[in-house]
C-alpha cells in the first residue's frame, strides 16, 4: 500500500492534525486563527521553510500539511516528495498566491492532494482541510478536470497507449478510477455507483496501491492516460 493511501485517517470523531508551512509569520497566524475555531481540527506545528516542514511532519505526524510554494531553504514544491514519502504520509495541500499552471502541474505530479489559493475564504480553507483529510482532492470537480486535461495536453498527440498499471484492477476499481478522472469526491462516487463511502475509500486505497499512484489526482490523470475516459 502506498504511503499516501495509508494517510487517510479521518474517521468519525477523530481530530484532524494540521501542519502549517509558510515563510510569512502573519500568514501562519491568520491560518492558525481560522483553524483553531474549526471543530475537529488541531494545528500541531508551524514551519517557515520546507526543510522545517519535513522535520516537523516527521515529528508530529500531521494528517494534512498546508504548504506554501515560495519559501527559503527548501521551497514547497521541493518539499512535497519527502513529505509524501513519510509513513504514514500526510495529505499535502499547496497554499499559495501563485496559481499558475506550471506550479499546479508540478505540485500534483509530485503527489500533492490539491491546490488552494491564499485568497480563499475561511470556510473554504476549513472545508479544504477536511476534504484532504478524508482523502478527497482539494479542487472542485470542474477545476480537477481542467487541470488533468492541461497536464495531458503537453504529452503529444495521438491516442492513449495501454497502461500496464491498470491491468490488475478489478472491474469495480476501474469504475472508481474513471470517477477519479472526473474529479468526483468520495461521497459523489458512492452516490453514482450505489456503494458506501467506506467502500469507496477501500477501492481508492487499492487503486493507489495497485497503480503506484501517490494521490487520487495522479490516479485520475492515469485514467485519462490509459484511455479509460472514453
Amino acid at each position: 500500500m502506498t504511503d499516501q493511501a495509508n494517510s487517510v485517517r479521518s474517521g468519525a470523531g477523530s481530530v484532524i492534525r494540521v501542519l502549517l508551512a509558510d515563510d510569512e509569520e502573519m500568514i501562519r497566524h491568520g491560518l492558525r486563527l481560522i483553524l483553531r475555531h474549526a471543530d475537529g481540527i488541531e494545528v500541531v506545528g508551524e514551519a517557515a521553510n520546507g526543510a522545517d516542514a519535513f522535520r516537523l511532519a516527521a515529528e508530529h505526524r500531521p494528517d494534512v500539511v498546508l504548504l506554501d510554494i515560495r519559501m527559503p531553504v527548501l521551497d514547497g514544491l521541493a518539499a512535497i516528495e519527502p513529505l509524501v514519502a513519510l509513513t504514514p504520509a500526510p495529505q499535502v495541500v499547496m497554499l499559495t498566491t501563485f496559481g499558475d499552471e506550471e506550479n499546479v502541474t508540478r505540485a500534483l505530479r509530485e503527489g500533492a492532494t490539491g491546490f488552494l489559493l491564499k485568497d480563499e475564504g475561511p470556510q473554504e480553507l476549513i472545508s479544504a482541510v477536511r476534504a484532504a483529510a478524508a482523502g478527497d482532492a482539494v479542487l472542485s470537480p470542474g477545476v480537477t478536470g481542467t487541470v488533468i486535461r492541461r497536464m495531458l495536453s503537453g504529452g503529444g498527440a495521438g491516442p492513449p497507449a495501454p497502461d500496464s498499471r491498470v491491468a490488475g484492477l478489478t472491474d469495480r476499481e476501474r469504475e472508481v478510477l474513471v470517477t477519479l478522472g472526473e474529479g468526483l469526491s468520495n461521497a459523489e462516487i458512492g452516490s453514482r455507483l450505489g456503494i458506501g463511502v467506506g467502500t469507496v475509500k477501500s477501492h481508492v486505497r487499492s487503486i493507489l496501491e495497485k497503480t503506484g499512484s501517490s494521490s487520487r489526482v495522479q490516479a485520475g490523470l492515469l485514467a485519462h492516460q490509459a484511455g479509460l475516459m472514453d
